[in-house]
């Protein structure tokens, strides 16, 4: 069988971002583009250049760095957004231009009040000023899903003429039912003119569970670009998770007449970065990226496992990057040892002085905990990357807790402002609460409290605990997250890092409509 290539859209750094809490700054969103440039992702969705000031910087930064993939910005079919996201990319090796307008009745009655000959006036002058700006132009049909058959027809071969290389027919809303969903991007490629001149592509919602279920069907009836993001982050439900995807492309390569290029050996270390980044933590029996994703504890299975390994497992750990050796240093290990382990699980330090504090970092570790496993080290640089990118001013300097049965826990803690000391008190229902309301007695933040998430970063009462806190601050959303073999030193971090973040500017991130 002539396999043909199947492109993969990341949308991580947009769609993705659309999810509660899941805003990135600019430093951040170049780390994760880094790590999908490495991946070999073939388009990078760096941003939404016209939503605001930073996102456009953070498109600007990735093109201009990104050399191995292509670039892309969304834009709506506004003749400002497409000019606002041609600067952005100016510099880029391989840009696109991603513009759309919704098709569905509902959304052309009620969002935009236009008409059909409307809407498809303003796609194909939107296609052609962008086709005018850059080579590389995709068109997505939102709601695409729940568009009329007829319709779009008429509005993908007009916008083809306009000079779209891409038509993209998501299932904004996850209505989409696989043989559905499949059979009508089968019929729309059969029955438009024009269609052998562009690529048609899918990008699913997973608000019924089915987003790369639709997906690889609609590769079957001849998509050939498919949007997703890692570990299936996204708006609501979240997207169709690119690690699924591609495994079960390369998997199933028997019945699937398609390939990718994507480096799968590097999936897990950038599904940990992207959940540590967001604070968005990845379940335990998570495809293809779960920490038990490979783990057999049955008899029956265990058994197998050790007589032939594909009785139970139709992929090997060592393909999507999961170490068969985590247990790599202690103690005793040098930095040379500690820089090179680091280097193998695609970590960078943009300086000495980064490598420096992660290697002093790593030796109060070593001095916890016997042994370091991967996931020991990829928390700990995270943890440092997402603090020093954002010049945290609130940091711990102290903390001490009391928590005895049949009296009210309390928590005393000495913080550092600016370079000055401030020692605040309180009690509360149980440790942390005591010790959020100590900080709050001297941030007076007045945010909201709305999520707080403890996650062992591996097995063992010594395992480092790593915490996510999320706050609310006049309709902003920010997650803070800290590490630590103490959990309540890593529950403090996580909430000073949030409070660091709620005043600043460059996570500012207005939710347009996309699709």
């Amino acid at each position: 069988m002539d396999k043909q290539h199947l492109v993969i859209f990341d949308t991580t750094l947009r769609d993705g971002e659309q999810s509660p809490g899941a805003s990135m700054t600019r430093e951040e969103k170049l780390r994760v583009a880094k790590a999908l440039e490495k991946l070999r992702v073939d388009v990078i969705e760096a941003g939404f250049a016209i939503s605001s000031p930073g996102d456009f910087e953070s498109v600007k930064s990735i093109a201009e760095t990104v050399k191995d993939s292509t670039v892309c910005s969304l834009a709506r079919t506004i003749p400002l957004d497409i000019e606002r996201a041609a600067e952005a990319l100016k510099n880029a090796n391989s840009g696109r231009i991603h513009t759309f307008i919704a098709t569905s009745p509902i959304h052309m009655k009620y969002k935009l009040q236009m008409t059909p000959d409307q809407v498809v006036e303003q796609a194909v002058s939107a296609v052609k000023l962008a086709r005018n700006l850059i080579d590389d132009v995709e068109f997505s049909l939102e709601d695409a899903s729940r568009s009329e058959f007829d319709y779009m027809c008429r509005i993908i071969e007009a916008v083809i003429d306009a000079g779209a290389g891409t038509i993209n027919l998501p299932d904004t809303v996850g209505y989409g039912f696989p043989e559905e969903y499949a059979e009508t991007i089968g019929r729309l490629i059969q029955n438009i003119p024009n269609a052998d001149k562009a690529v048609f592509s899918v990008h699913c919602h997973n608000d019924l569970g089915l987003a790369v279920s639709n997906s690889l069907a609609a590769v079957m009836k001849g998509a050939r670009q498919v949007e997703c993001t890692i570990n299936g982050l996204g708006e609501r439900a979240g997207n169709a998770a690119l690690e699924e995807v591609v495994m079960a492309v390369r998997t199933r390569k028997d019945i699937i007449p398609v390939e990718t290029k994507i480096d799968t050996t590097q999936i897990a270390s950038t599904s940990r970065l992207v959940s540590s980044i967001t604070g968005f933590p990845v379940q335990p029996n998570k495809a293809i990226v779960g920490a038990n994703a490979f783990a057999h504890e049955s008899g029956i299975h265990q058994d197998g496992i050790l007589k032939h390994r594909e009785t139970y497992e139709i992929m090997r750990a060592q393909d999507v990057g999961w170490s068969t050796n985590k247990i790599v240093l202690g103690k005793l290990s040098g930095r040379a040892a500690f820089a090179a382990r680091l280097e193998e699980l695609g970590t960078h330090f943009e300086s000495k002085e980064e490598l420096n504090e992660a290697f002093v970092r790593f030796k109060d570790l070593a001095d916890k905990k016997r042994e370091i496993y991967d996931e020991d080290l990829q928390a700990l640089v995270s943890e440092i990357q997402l603090h020093e990118s954002n010049g945290d001013q609130i940091t711990l300097e102290n903390l001490e807790v009391i928590s005895k049965s049949g009296q009210l826990p309390s928590a005393d803690l000495t913080l550092s402002y600016k370079g000055e000391s401030y020692r605040s008190a309180s009690e509360g229902d149980g440790p942390v609460d005591a010790a959020f309301k100590a900080i709050e007695k001297l941030a007076k933040s007045d945010t909201e409290l709305k999520l707080y998430s403890v996650n062992a970063v591996t097995a063992g009462t010594d395992s480092q605990g790593e915490v996510t806190v999320r706050l609310e601050k006049g309709g902003r959303i920010v997650n803070g997250q800290g590490a630590d073999t103490d959990i309540l030193v890593a529950s403090v971090k996580a909430y000073l890092h949030a409070l660091n973040l709620i005043e600043n500017p460059d996570r500012l991130h207005p939710q347009l409509d996309g699709v």
